[in-house]
């Protein structure tokens, strides 16, 4: 075993150690996803002293972040100085794009990975301009309730007729304005 490496010059044992540390700080990290652990060791700079949000899957300077760089860098370096015989600053410098694009790619995935949550929160003042029918029927001046199509799921809410007029239940409505949490609506003739 020490053969194999009695050749490396201190280039060559920096590219490796670094691809060594970077490996050995992602399968810690892959072990303890599967074991359904965290790590909460950060490097990233956070003011906030809140809890922390779904979003906060990737930084750059994350320990997810900075061993898959190093490790990127270590193999690529390596490869580099040893396999294709460039130069060091050659090398040197492949190392850091390579890291690099690891790091932006991984970034890249984990933000897609994100834009496809959705909240599942729906805001009140969508439902204006949408149809619906009177659930509860709307006394002259007071608050009755409807059942409007928003968001392709079946939402009742308080409402009021517009002028003021009394609708009776099943009515078809039209939503035309919201005030504070109440649809203000008119019939639909």
């Amino acid at each position: 075993m020490g053969n194999v490496f009695s050749g490396f010059n201190a280039l060559e044992y920096f590219f490796l150690i670094c691809a060594v540390i970077g490996g050995f700080f992602v399968l810690l990290r892959l072990i303890m996803l599967m074991a359904g652990g965290h790590t909460d060791i950060d490097s990233g700079i956070d003011i906030d002293a809140g809890h922390a949000d779904s979003d906060v899957g990737f930084h750059f300077l994350s320990l997810h972040g900075l061993s898959s760089f190093f490790v990127m860098f270590g193999l690529v370096g390596l490869a580099l100085y040893r396999q294709s015989r460039a130069g060091a600053a050659a090398s040197v410098v492949g190392a850091v794009a390579a890291g690099l694009v690891t790091v932006w790619v991984i970034f890249r995935i984990f933000q897609w990975a994100m834009s496809l949550q959705s909240s599942g929160n729906i805001s009140i003042e969508d439902a204006v301009g949408s149809t619906g029918i009177v659930y509860l029927n709307i006394p002259p001046g007071g608050i009755g309730r409807v059942t409007v199509n928003l968001s392709n799921h079946l939402r009742e809410f308080d409402a009021m007729e517009k002028d003021g007029l009394e609708l009776a239940t099943g009515n078809p409505v039209h939503v035309v304005k919201v005030n504070a949490n109440v649809l203000i609506v008119e019939l639909i003739k």
